[in-house]
């Protein structure tokens, strides 16, 4: 289907407003042609036959006023259709970006993503509410004025329309000029934002190297070609309202010398022909805005179909028809023979043949080198990917048969990049809970070890922590994400390397408040530092995708030549090695102080 007449089908439950927008319309074209028809009386009954003219003056009067409701209601009611669906389709496409896996992230930036609700619908809004009014409105002004020109003389009409075919082309050949070129502007104003974004959300490091020059100039590269794009927009719309006047001025020009001659033999009295000028000059301001008409619509299908490829791509993780919700976690979890490879990963696995069974209240520790895919297979859990082959079932039922929000929802995530909103502490607490009460904010605060730090903030629990949480340390931050899994309450918990980016002291108030939210709970924990894993009920050894010891840790160790024991022994040299520079650079230990 056109992109723009899908667009155009968010409008049909709104069929109320369009047939009141339609109505005043008529009337708004009709008043129009009732002007131009007053001409007439005015010159051959009040100029030419000097009588009363009160009742035309009245009649003139009620026209205007008319014509004015007709507008009015015409343009109120089709902007609030316009801001009705330009408010459904940004909601849609973003909840629809919400709904999509993890993979639809990983191949799109954020600022290509945010350009889409916003660039790309603010220009459907301006074609829905602005350019499809004066489309249906100007439309009918040409058609009352059109009626009236062959009312009067039906040959003086047919001339004066001879041009019609050399307007319409060139409109046609205009149109689709503007819409590729506004899609290559669509897509520079994408460029625009991403590297924006980049750039913002990457400022400490821009700074740190000193590159806010480079930023600027790759920021000003896209500006420019943003620019270059526009400036042919530009150009073509520029040469519409030129070829229209011209066009118009033809028109006007034949009518004089033909309708001249007409009075002249007494076909036609001076009001007539006056009345069929101006009919016939009411039409140039509506065909001029058409032109303009046909080039907006024309920008608003190429914001369509960038917001309808969105639309229509589906996540690769879906709800299987039927599914049903996963009864509370009471057994076991178990990966059998799992497989998974990324779409965009040339055909290479990321796993393969991974099977191990999770019991309830264990703790399961999975290590391995980087890029051994730890990340990815607890990922599997909570469905951000589906696997590739194989299953995972929980309590014997497999993830991809039960609905998404029962799966996720017995599931707690902290990971080692901590994702806080700019909200209140309170609200990022309360994230997973939003009907949770003070008391339990409080509680699972306590919990985490974070409420003495959040007490001392200006406004406690009501103090806004900034996008991501910047104005809070990174221990500060993960504790704040493990309060918020504790107040979740989830029988089932991912820890994603959840305390590599801390310093010691950071590290040891994270892992106590760890301890406490993993107290009966069944734990997968990702973990650099081997020895906070010790206490694991079994430790998964990946190696490329693959499961190659499992095992704990005192049993693992004693495995002469095997991974975790190189692993184990690797960690062990490098902290005496670490220990060495520290002792020569500071032979004097100091206090560690907390950040």
């Amino acid at each position: 289907m056109d992109p723009f007449l899908r667009l155009l089908r968010y409008a049909t439950p709104h069929r109320a407003v369009i047939a009141g927008a339609a109505l005043a319309m008529v009337v708004y074209g009709a008043a129009n042609a009732a002007l131009a028809y007053l001409i007439k009386p005015i010159i051959d009954d009040v100029l030419i036959a000097q009588r009363d003219m009160r009742a035309i003056a009245v009649a003139i009067l009620a026209v205007y006023l008319i014509k004015g409701i007709g507008a009015y209601f015409s343009s109120y009611l089709m902007e609030g259709l316009g801001h009705r669906v330009v408010m459904v389709v940004r909601n849609e496409l973003f909840r629809h970006m919400l709904d999509q896996s993890a993979a639809f992230f990983a191949r799109r930036a954020v600022g290509q993503l945010l350009s889409r609700i916003n660039n790309d619908v603010g220009l459907i809004q301006r074609a829905v509410s602005e350019t499809i009014g004066d489309l249906a409105r100007e439309s009918l002004v040409l058609v009352g004025s059109v009626a009236l020109l062959f009312y009067y003389d039906p040959k003086l009409a047919l001339l004066c329309m001879t041009g019609t075919p050399v307007i319409v082309y060139p409109l046609v050949r205009f149109g689709r000029r503007v819409r590729t070129v506004t899609r290559w502007s669509q897509e520079a104003q994408e460029d625009m934002s991403h590297v924006a974004a980049e750039a913002f959300a990457g400022h400490r490091i821009v700074k740190a190297f000193g590159a806010e020059a480079r930023e600027a100039s790759k920021f000003q590269g896209v500006s420019w070609k943003l620019f270059r794009t526009n400036l042919k927009v530009t150009r073509v719309l520029a040469l519409l309202p030129p070829l229209m006047e011209f066009l118009g001025g033809s028109a006007v020009a034949a009518a004089l010398w033909y309708g001249s001659r007409q009075i002249a033999i007494g076909r036609l009295t001076p009001g007539e022909f006056t009345s069929f000028l101006a009919a016939l000059l009411f039409m140039y301001a509506p065909i001029k805005k058409l032109s303009r008409v046909n080039a907006n619509l024309q920008q608003a299908a190429a914001a369509s179909e960038r917001i309808f490829e969105v639309l229509d791509v589906h996540t690769e993780v879906l709800e299987r028809p039927g599914a049903t919700a996963l009864p509370p976690f009471s057994n076991e979890i178990e990966f059998k023979d799992v497989t998974f490879a990324y779409e965009d990963g040339h055909g290479r696995s990321t796993l393969r043949g991974v099977s191990f069974t999770v019991r309830t209240g264990q703790m399961v520790a999975v290590v391995g080198r980087s890029g051994a895919g730890k990340t990815t297979l607890v990922n599997l859990l909570p469905r951000f990917y589906d696997v590739t082959s194989g299953a995972i079932t929980i309590d014997g039922r497999d993830i991809r048969d039960v609905t998404l929000a029962s799966l996720r929802s017995q599931i707690g995530m902290v990971t080692q990049e901590t994702v806080l909103f700019d909200d209140t502490i309170a609200g990022n607490i309360a994230y997973g809970m939003p009907a949770a009460t003070p008391e339990q904010i409080e509680a699972a605060a306590r919990a985490a070890n974070a409420h003495d730090f959040i007490v001392a903030q200006p406004e406690g629990y009501q103090t806004m922590i900034g996008e991501r949480g910047q104005r809070l340390s990174g221990g500060q931050r993960q504790r704040l994400a493990i309060a918020r899994a504790l107040l979740k309450n989830a029988p089932l918990l991912i820890l994603d390397e959840a305390t590599s980016a801390l310093d010691l002291e950071s590290e040891r108030q994270v892992q106590q408040a760890l301890a406490t939210l993993m107290m009966n709970r069944t734990s997968f924990v990702i973990a650099h530092r081997l020895s906070t894993v010790r206490r694991a009920d079994a430790i998964i050894v990946l190696e490329r995708g693959r499961i190659v010891e499992i095992g704990k840790h005192d049993e693992l160790v004693a495995r002469p030549g095997g991974s975790y024991a190189r692993l184990h022994q690797m960690q062990l040299l490098e902290s005496k090695t670490d220990s060495r520079v520290l002792k020569a650079v500071d032979p004097k230990p100091k206090a560690e102080s907390s950040r």
